[in-house]
């Protein structure tokens, strides 16, 4: 069945020029990179690891880069700035930001530009799992294998191993080896 499913997914990739077309957006996507419906998906300037698969509705823009083997399930915002490891799952609504004082328009009443403000970094290390809905500031970093419950708003690093959940998001325990 496995054999069939593989089957199944690289014929439906060499139907649909879809690599060609985000190629021509400046992005990079790395070897078996799995979209299946990629008119629902909006990608420019950024780099997809190999083996990644990505929903319906994801954004993912310019600068940002997402390892291999990574999961991005649908309606996913990655902003610029966003730098996510390997083997990481992202669930449904996720969204990511990358300025800490968001405004439309600068003191003179005109709309701002990428020229008046600083994009913010944010890092999710390898293995990390981020639950549907949460919301990650920017500056943070996600530790390695780290577990954010679904709605959480994570405004503080994240350490490895460590499960966080809630508004904001706490600490609820350390992951211990071979439990999830």
């Amino acid at each position: 069945m496995k054999n069939l499913i593989l089957s199944l997914r690289a014929f439906i990739q060499k139907l649909i020029p879809w690599r060609e077309h985000f190629a021509s957006r400046g992005v990079v996507l790395g070897k078996d990179v799995f979209v299946p419906m990629p008119q629902l998906v909006n990608l420019y300037g950024c780099h997809i690891g190999s083996g990644t698969k990505l929903g319906p509705f994801v954004e993912i823009q310019k600068n940002a880069f997402i390892g291999e083997n990574c999961k991005i399930s649908s309606h996913t915002f990655i902003c610029e700035g966003v730098r996510i490891g390997n083997g990481v799952f992202i669930g449904h609504g996720v969204a990511f930001i990358n300025d800490k004082q968001p405004r439309a328009v600068c003191g003179d009443g005109s709309l701002q530009t990428e020229a008046d403000w600083q994009v913010v970094p944010t890092t999710v290390h390898d293995g990390a799992s981020i639950g549907s809905g949460a919301t990650i500031l920017c500056g943070l970093t996600i530790g390695r294998n780290a577990l954010v419950g679904a709605g959480a708003v994570v405004v503080r690093d994240v350490p490895d191993n460590t499960v966080v959940a809630g508004n904001p998001a706490k600490i609820l325990r350390k992951i211990e080896e071979g439990r999830p």
